[in-house]
């Protein structure tokens, strides 16, 4: 299986395949660069091509904590990044429980501007009974989150590609390239290797996509379940390798 377009069908298939009583919580999950969010507003593109159901596409960055209470941890810090920069309550009860079980419909895609410096005072919005919520960020396997999702997937690419990717994205905004590196040495890619460590989220998720060629990203991974909605998706064993340890990329 090769070509974006043709993963992206697959996968969309199996999203729209998903059904429950209440919007279907979709997560798109990832380390930093991965292209989790170019992935889910393609998948969006695909899941309404497919189906009639509303589609909802939410970035979970809206939802980080305010830069200013970060106090727990070394904002700088692996620590910083990995415990303290999401505000998980609020994604609960704000977005994932409203759409969940005996919840009201009633839901916030923002809190949070992307710098995490201001408040969104955005609308209130109701959700369709049959809608899909498709979320992506970062961490979305952890324990605050993970029982809300109804499907997950995990964007795999290696933590060397993480550094490259990220040197080339995050520069500007940094300083300057040896900025950018030297904040995913230390900060982004150990807390994102403690999360691969602690919760092995790419064992965990129903689909696993290595997005590592943007143009012809494979899909390497499925449950099982999910086949009788006629999605192939093969075992792969070199899944191993997004695993490895961040020091192949120092």
């Amino acid at each position: 299986m090769g070509g974006r377009d043709e993963v992206l069908a697959e996968v969309a298939r199996a999203v729209a395949a998903v059904s429950r009583p209440h919007p279907v919580r979709v997560a798109i999950d990832g380390n930093s660069a991965a292209g989790k969010s170019t992935f889910g507003d393609e998948l969006a593109a695909a899941v309404r091509a497919v189906t009639s159901r509303p589609v909802i596409r939410v970035g979970l960055d809206w939802f980080k904590r305010a830069v200013s209470l970060r106090t727990a941890y070394p904002q700088d810090s692996p620590d910083s990044y990995y415990l303290d920069s999401w505000d998980y309550p609020a994604i609960r009860e704000q977005l994932l429980e409203p759409l969940g079980p005996g919840g009201g419909r009633r839901y916030r895609d923002a809190i949070m501007n992307l710098p995490a410096t201001e408040p969104v005072d955005g609308p209130v919005r109701t959700a369709a009974d049959d809608a899909i919520l498709l979320a992506d960020g970062a961490f979305l396997q952890r324990a605050e989150l993970d029982a809300y999702w109804d499907l997950r997937i995990y964007l795999a690419i290696g933590f060397d590609e993480v550094l490259r990717r990220g040197i080339v994205r995050d520069q500007a905004w940094m300083g300057d390239a040896a900025a950018a590196e030297h904040r995913y040495r230390t900060k982004y890619i150990p807390g994102e290797q403690r999360y691969v460590d602690e919760v092995r989220p790419h064992e965990r998720a129903d689909l696993v996509v290595d997005n590592t060629d943007f143009a012809a990203p494979l899909l390497v991974r499925g449950d099982p379940a999910l086949r009788c909605a006629n999605l192939q998706v093969p075992v792969m064993p070199a899944i191993e390798r997004y695993t490895r340890s961040y020091r192949s990329a120092a």
